[in-house]
């Protein structure tokens, strides 16, 4: 009997190269964001809270004056503290503290050192969490996306061409990495002088991460 040797070769299992895309667009914000707040304080919580009151409202009527639509101002928080000091080891009550903060939403982000100064002048002694946002931000996301899937070519050329390796252009896998936009913040103290504030640019980023086979 005879019994013929034969040669089994499994396929080569196919060889990716796998690069990271980053793409990003510098866009302009279109509106701004901004926490304004009042904080009173007082022996008792009737006296911070209705001084808190008057405040308050006389602030919110000078933002609706400047052309601040009702609904773009929401109560943010509302807050009763107690406070207190320690001496010689003993716990003093102090009186109540009274916080008021609303959220105040311009169309207009050069409006804002405006809308700090009007609310200052009015009685707001807090000015926090100042954000600056992109209108349409999906579009311009869109073209971050683009340039990061040429940015992933580019790169996987720049690799074969330095290896000597056949590279086939069409990928075998693309996969869109999550990233998270930052948006401009900044959390400032008051002035009593005219308030600049810079808008600046807002980066929007793409990532995705691209197999070629070779």
């Amino acid at each position: 009997m005879y019994y013929a040797q034969v040669d089994h070769q499994s396929p080569h299992a196919p060889r990716i190269i796998t690069v990271t895309g980053n793409g990003h667009v510098m866009a302009k914000p279109g509106s701004v964001q901004l926490q304004i707040e009042v904080q009173t304080q007082g022996q008792n919580v009737q006296g911070p809270q209705q001084e808190n009151a008057a405040i308050m409202k006389q602030v919110i009527q000078s933002l609706t004056a400047l052309g601040i639509l009702n609904e773009n101002i929401q109560t943010a928080a509302y807050t009763i503290t107690p406070l207190y000091h320690f001496e010689d080891g003993k716990q003093i009550f102090n009186g109540y503290e009274v916080t008021n903060a609303i959220t105040v939403h311009a169309l207009n982000p050069e409006s804002i050192g405006l809308i700090i100064d009007t609310a200052v002048e009015n009685g707001a002694n807090r000015i926090t969490n100042i954000q600056f946002k992109v209108d349409h931000a999906d579009v311009y996301y869109q073209q971050a996306l683009s340039l990061a899937l040429h940015n992933a070519q580019a790169k996987a050329k720049t690799i074969a061409e330095t290896m000597h390796l056949p590279l086939q252009l069409l990928p075998t896998e693309i996969v869109e990495e999550q990233v998270h936009t930052p948006i401009l913040y900044r959390s400032m103290a008051i002035s009593s002088d005219s308030t600049p504030i810079e808008q600046g640019q807002i980066d929007i980023n793409a990532s995705v991460r691209v197999n070629f086979q070779y």
